[in-house]
């Protein structure tokens, strides 16, 4: 018995992990789309590029791997029913809880594995993604001067360089400042290099002149310098400061959770969000037994196969909806927060007696087939 349980298990395994692998990379690609603005624009590296889509993956593996489980659990029995093998598993003695527990066991790892994901991986990198992403946009720690190009480092901005060396020295720049609505300035100089300061990104130029001009007055002035610092400040208010989403929040600063700086309408997200990583790792576990329960409760048979997987996946999607509903809807309602709870394990117990219904139909069918089958011999 225990090699038929390693036997289903193997297969299980194997296939989650492959298509989890799948639609990670697919993810990823489509999401990574968003962040080409940052290498065509911004000249963010193709390794950087690639370590701040990576973050991101965590937080998808919460949602990937539930579904994984229940597509490869729907097309491991549905295969084992089509060739008869569960038909010769059953011959064997085993039965339906015995025929569940390989995929059973597998959510169960699955579910830990989404504790771990929910309660430290997830919001570890995405708040290691949040900073990453604002650094780039507002500190300009990353931008790199492409030579050769007008690059627009910011709204009203825009910098030439015609040559970087390897020290990280500029050669030929031209920078052009348009955010006065009054007057604009152009810089020139023969070199110079940009550095990262507490106050942001600057560019640090010699030998060279200011042109500023003044669109009321339509004059020019010229201002030769020998040294000049330029600063490349965000198109944001001074002092801004990054609020941090409830899902970078540890688990710590969930439960005691300080309000201040926080928008009452919004507050309810965060309360939820404690309930949303202890319930939905226990969603994998549910979409297991909608598959199980669809699948293998009742007679095997070669017809009517195609409607219990439709039923299933018909099933499995009205869960994932209704996971999606509850959430969204005790952010706003607190009230309603022990409905993600409900919901989440509502198929975990209607399943667990579908499973054992059939045994008890089973054992009634037996007790009822005796007489007749006595009275035949009989006769």
């Amino acid at each position: 018995m225990k090699s038929l349980t390693r036997y289903i298990f193997g297969q299980l395994f194997t296939g989650v992990a492959l298509v989890a692998v799948s639609l990670t990379c697919v993810i990823w690609l489509s999401q990574s789309l968003r962040f080409v603005d940052m290498i065509v624009n911004r000249g963010l590296s193709a390794s950087m590029f690639v370590y701040l889509t990576g973050l991101m993956m965590p937080n998808f593996l919460t949602i990937i791997l539930p579904i994984s489980l229940f597509a490869i659990i729907t097309f491991t029995y549905h295969r084992m029913i089509m060739d008869r093998e569960l038909v010769v598993m059953r011959a064997a003695g085993l039965g339906q809880f015995s025929l569940a527990k390989p995929a059973l066991f597998l959510a169960v790892l699955v579910v830990a594995t989404g504790y771990l994901l929910s309660t430290y991986l997830v919001p570890t990198s995405y708040t290691k993604f949040r900073e990453m992403q604002w650094d780039i946009r507002y500190s300009f720690s990353h931008v790199l001067l492409k030579e050769g190009t007008f690059n627009t480092v910011a709204r009203g901005i825009t910098v030439y360089v015609r040559e970087r060396t390897q020290d990280g020295r500029l050669l030929g720049i031209m920078a052009h400042d348009d955010r006065d609505s009054r007057r604009s300035f152009t810089l020139m100089s023969e070199h110079g290099a940009m550095v990262q300061s507490d106050e942001g990104a600057r560019v640090i130029m010699f030998n060279g002149s200011r042109q500023n001009f003044d669109k009321q007055t339509k004059q020019l002035s010229i201002l030769y310098f020998d040294r000049y610092v330029f600063e490349l400040a965000a198109p944001t208010a001074t002092g801004q400061t990054r609020h941090r989403e409830a899902r970078e929040r540890s688990m710590d600063e969930l439960t005691n959770l300080d309000t201040h700086g926080l928008d009452t309408k919004n507050i309810g997200k965060f309360h939820v969000e404690i309930h949303r990583r202890l319930a939905l790792p226990w969603s994998a576990l549910g979409f297991a037994m909608i598959a199980l329960s669809v699948l293998i409760s009742g007679s095997f048979t070669r017809r009517g196969e195609g409607k219990r997987i439709l039923l299933a996946v018909f099933l499995a999607g009205f869960y994932q909806a209704s996971l999606l509903a509850i959430l969204n809807i005790a952010a706003k309602n607190e009230l309603l927060i022990p409905g993600i709870y409900i919901v989440t394990a509502l198929p975990i117990v209607l399943g667990t007696l579908a499973l054992m219904m059939p045994q008890l139909f089973q054992k009634k069918t037996k007790t009822n087939a005796s007489p007749r089958s006595g009275q035949g011999a009989n006769a």
